[in-house]
C-alpha cells in the first residue's frame, strides 16, 4: 500500500488554498491524539471530496459558503470565510469587496435583512481590519473557468508492469483538441501536474501517469533504462487508443519523451520537454553514483533535501513552506528500489546524437535557475531538435511547473495554440 495519502495531501491543498497556510498551520497546530481522526476526517471529506469536485470553482464554493452561513447565523464561519475570501489562500479565488457587498445584498432576500444586517456589520469591521477600502469599485475580474476541475478518472494499463494514469475529459463537452500525457520528473506522480492538466483539461483530454517505481504504478526489479520507460510509455498510449499525443515531460519525463519519439515517432505528435537534460557529462554520472549509494545506506530520507534544494529555489522555500513539505513527504513515500532503478536510467540518458531524428515540434522550457539541468542542457535539446523553440523561464528552478505555474502554462498554452 502507498504510504503517502493522496486525498490527505489534495484536502490539505485545497484548504490551503481557500483559507491561507497561516490560518490551516495554526488549526493543525492544535491537533492532538484525541482529535487527530477528526482533523483527517474534515481534510478528507470536505477539503477534497466536496470542496475538490470538478462542477464549481472555488471562487463559487466561497459564494455559497458565505450565503449558507449567513442564513444559519453560524456567524464564526461567516466570519473566517469572509476574511479568506478577501485576503487569504489562492488569490486566484478570492473575492472583491463589491463582489462581498453583492453576496450580502443577495441575502437579505432569502435569508431575512436581519442576518444580512449582521452579515455587513461582521464583514465591514472584516474589511476595515483587513485595510480594504470600504468604497472600492468594481473592478474586473478574470474568473477561471474551473479552479479545481477533480483529479481525473484513475485506471491501471491492462500490460505489465501495471501502470497507473487518470485521465480527464474535456470540461467544454466538445471533443478533445487533442490528447496531451503528462510526464512527471523522478520522486513525484501525476499529481505534480494537477494544476496543469486541470487548466489543458478545458478543451483537451488530459493523461496523467506515474513512472514505474513511483506513485501507484508497479515496481519491477530494477535497474531500469530510458528505453524501458519509453516503452511503457508506449503501452499506455497503445492502451488508451488516443494516439498519436502531445508529450510534455519535465525533467525525467522529458528525458522519456525524447525516446518515445525516437522509438515510437507514430505515437508522438508534438512535444514539450522541460528541465530536462539529453546526456550528462561524466562527473555528473559520477553524482548519480554517489546519490544511489546515498540512498542505499540511508534510504531517501539521505537525499531528499538535496534534491528540494535543487527543486525549488530559496525564494519559493521561504514563501512556499508547506509546499516543499508536501513534496518531501512524497519523495520520502515513494519506493526506494523504484526510485533507485529510476536514477539508474537517468544517469545513462544519451540521446544528444540522436535528437536530428526527431521531426515532431517541439517546444523546450528551461528554468533560469535550474541547478539540475541547466539552461544550456535544455538549449542542447532544442539546437538539436529540428525546428524546436526554447523559453526560459524566469525565476524557475527544477520543477518550473510547480514554482512559476501560471507562466509555465502560459507558454505551453500559446505555443499548442500555434501548432494548432
Amino acid at each position: 500500500m502507498n504510504p503517502f495519502d493522496h486525498d490527505l495531501e489534495r484536502g490539505l491543498r485545497n484548504r490551503r488554498g481557500v483559507l491561507g497556510d497561516a490560518w490551516v498551520d495554526r488549526s493543525l497546530s492544535k491537533a492532538n491524539a484525541f482529535n487527530a481522526d477528526f482533523q483527517a476526517f474534515i481534510n478528507r471529506y470536505a477539503w477534497h471530496e466536496v470542496w475538490g469536485r470538478p462542477g464549481l470553482d472555488h471562487r463559487t464554493r466561497r459564494i455559497i459558503v458565505l450565503s449558507i452561513t449567513l442564513a444559519m447565523g453560524r456567524w464564526e464561519e461567516f466570519e473566517l470565510h469572509v476574511r479568506a475570501a478577501l485576503n487569504g489562500g489562492d488569490p486566484a479565488s478570492r473575492m472583491t469587496v463589491d463582489e462581498l457587498k453583492e453576496v450580502l445584498i443577495q441575502s437579505a432576500i432569502y435569508a431575512g435583512v436581519p442576518a444580512a444586517n449582521t452579515g455587513h456589520a461582521l464583514a465591514l469591521e472584516i474589511i476595515k481590519n483587513l485595510g480594504e477600502p470600504f468604497a472600492a469599485s468594481l473592478a474586473s475580474f478574470a474568473v477561471p473557468q474551473v479552479a479545481h476541475p477533480g483529479v481525473g478518472r484513475s485506471q491501471f494499463t491492462a500490460s505489465s508492469p501495471r501502470l497507473h494514469y487518470t485521465v480527464r475529459e474535456p470540461r467544454n463537452g466538445q471533443a478533445p483538441r487533442r490528447t496531451i500525457v503528462l510526464s512527471h520528473a523522478l520522486g513525484c506522480d501525476g499529481m505534480m501536474w494537477d494544476a496543469l492538466a486541470n487548466a489543458l483539461a478545458i478543451d483537451h483530454r488530459v493523461v496523467c501517469y506515474d513512472h514505474r517505481g513511483h506513485g501507484l504504478s508497479d515496481a519491477p526489479a530494477g535497474p531500469y533504462n530510458v528505453a524501458e520507460l519509453a516503452d511503457d510509455a508506449a503501452r499506455l498510449i497503445n492502451e488508451l487508443g488516443h494516439g498519436p499525443v502531445t508529450w510534455i515531460g519535465l525533467s525525467m519525463g522529458g528525458m522519456v519523451g525524447q525516446e518515445l519519439a525516437l522509438r515510437h515517432p507514430q505515437l508522438v505528435q508534438a512535444m514539450v520537454l522541460a528541465n530536462s537534460t539529453s546526456g550528462y557529462p561524466a562527473e555528473a554520472q559520477a553524482g548519480w553514483a554517489q546519490r544511489i549509494a546515498g540512498i542505499e545506506a540511508g534510504g531517501l530520507e539521505a537525499v531528499v533535501d538535496a534534491a528540494l534544494q535543487r527543486w525549488f529555489h530559496p525564494g519559493f522555500h521561504a514563501e512556499q513552506a508547506a509546499t516543499v513539505a508536501r513534496w518531501r513527504r512524497r519523495v520520502v513515500s515513494t519506493d526506494a528500489a523504484g526510485y533507485i532503478a529510476c536514477c539508474h536510467a537517468i544517469a545513462g540518458v544519451n540521446t544528444t546524437d540522436r535528437l536530428a531524428q526527431i521531426t515532431q515540434p517541439t517546444l523546450v522550457i528551461a528554468g533560469e535557475l535550474d541547478l539540475g539541468t541547466p539552461p544550456a542542457m535544455s538549449r542542447t535539446i532544442a539546437q538539436g531538435i529540428p525546428g524546436a523553440s526554447l523559453v526560459v523561464l524566469p525565476e524557475a528552478s527544477h520543477l518550473s511547473v510547480l514554482e512559476q505555474p501560471q507562466a509555465f502554462h502560459g507558454v505551453v498554452r500559446q505555443w499548442l495554440d500555434e501548432q494548432a
